[in-house]
């Protein structure tokens, strides 16, 4: 998808996802909540379509029962307060026995903490990583209802940093989205980063929105960094990365997962980025990864399958409706207690799309245990609701984005311990 939808065209392009279908008496519906406009537009408008082609598969596979999980799509405007209004909707009008999203952490961890958690109602994130939610479940605040199909920035900084270092960048600015994801990345990025010898010569917040980062910009080239290492969203991030080049500032980034975009590599000119080199929460290739790769182009409607959040939204999506199967009804405590299942090791190894999904629902039906491998490849979620996996490490190369390597868990976890 080259532009973002316009808001006046978004639902229609959208299939009509904000406008639930007529349910027959015994089909579940899901609530979804997606940043569809504002500055992670691009996310949700991938996401929910992702959640709607992962139930499309659900369905046509037979469903729970032969009933049908419908999905009632609402848009966070990329705002916590909208989107804690339009959650409490679903849950206390709709009563959705589980809600998909939000896509970043500033709009699901209100999600979380002011609706979801007190009714007990499961909450699947695609792609929110603020170590705050872990933290949130380790104190004993969300009753087990999050998960997250995203590795936390806890261990994504940390990889960011490695990869600078290895790359050669070891004079650094900063600007970040100044909201918990932002302020969290960076915390973790910088901890690592100056352990391993490399230099933060300045840290410069900024607020969403603006029609201008000049004055961020020009803050951060102070100390004369060598590369900009730029936290932020596709939109944002383009605005912020033009302002900082036409300033003067060298045309080298360090980017985060949401800058792998081809709408941010349009925006910005993709003779500026040959040396821009990110991290993604990674992906190990499945037949979940070339499912997802060939058919969701034609079904989103001009989507690319690499579109920022897609890949983990199909897997929530997945996740989620293969639970609901598991546990035979629209239950949220059935449903929190039977997703670990359908993810767990000895199972049945279980791929996107309808056929795998049929044979998955035969096997539920007589009592057998599954193990969904998804687009993102094989995941676990832990006692906190988080995902273990490898992280990407990309680089941006002639207008494309390229994968050069990959760096395990295991391996991010031995450097954490190392720098202690």
């Amino acid at each position: 998808m080259k532009k973002l939808l316009s808001t006046t065209t978004l639902l229609a392009a959208l299939g009509g996802l904000g406008v639930p279908a007529i349910a027959a008496e015994c089909d579940i519906t899901v609530g979804v909540v997606m940043e569809l406009t504002g500055p992670a537009g691009a996310y949700g408008q991938a996401g929910a379509k992702s959640v709607e082609m992962a139930f499309r598969d659900f369905n046509e596979a037979g469903g729970v029962d032969g009933c049908n999980l419908l999905t009632d799509t609402r848009d966070s405007q990329s705002q916590g307060t909208v989107a804690v209004d339009q959650a409490t909707q679903l849950v206390n009008i709709k009563k959705v026995p589980v809600i998909i999203g939000g896509i970043i952490s500033s709009v699901s961890i209100p999600i979380l903490t002011s609706v979801t958690a007190p009714a007990g109602v499961v909450q699947v994130s695609p792609a929110s990583s603020s170590p705050t939610l872990t933290s949130l479940a380790r104190d004993g605040k969300t009753g087990g209802v999050f998960f997250r199909t995203i590795t936390s920035d806890a261990l994504q900084g940390t990889a960011a940093a490695k990869y600078a270092i290895d790359q050669g960048l070891k004079k650094l600015a900063v600007i970040h989205v100044n909201n918990d994801f932002g302020v969290n990345m960076v915390r973790e990025f910088a901890s690592a980063y100056e352990k391993l010898g490399g230099t933060i010569t300045s840290t410069t917040p900024y607020n969403e929105k603006q029609a201008s980062y000049a004055s961020e910009a020009s803050a951060a080239m102070a100390g004369e960094p060598e590369a900009l290492y730029l936290i932020s969203y596709p939109v944002d991030g383009a605005t912020i990365a033009r302002a900082w080049i036409s300033g003067g500032g060298a045309p080298k980034f360090l980017l985060n997962d949401g800058m792998n975009s081809a709408d941010f590599i349009e925006a910005v000119g993709a003779q500026y980025l040959n040396d821009a080199y990110g991290t993604s929460s990674g992906t190990t290739t499945t037949a979940s990864t070339e499912y997802f790769s060939r058919e969701y182009e034609a079904f989103s409607g001009g989507i690319k399958p690499d579109a920022p959040a897609a890949d983990r939204s199909y897997d929530a999506g997945a996740i989620v409706a293969l639970a609901i199967a598991k546990a035979g009804k629209g239950d949220a405590a059935a449903i929190k207690a039977a997703i670990p299942e359908v993810v767990a090791s000895g199972g049945t190894p279980i791929h996107a799309g309808k056929e795998e999904f049929a044979k998955a629902l035969a096997l539920i039906k007589e009592g057998k245990p599954i193990k969904y491998e998804g687009v993102i490849g094989p995941v676990s979620f832990d006692e906190y609701g988080d995902i273990t996996g490898p992280f990407r490490l990309w680089r941006i190369k002639d207008g494309e984005v390229t994968t050069v390597g990959e760096m395990s868990a295991d391996e991010v976890e031995k450097i954490k311990s190392e720098l202690k």
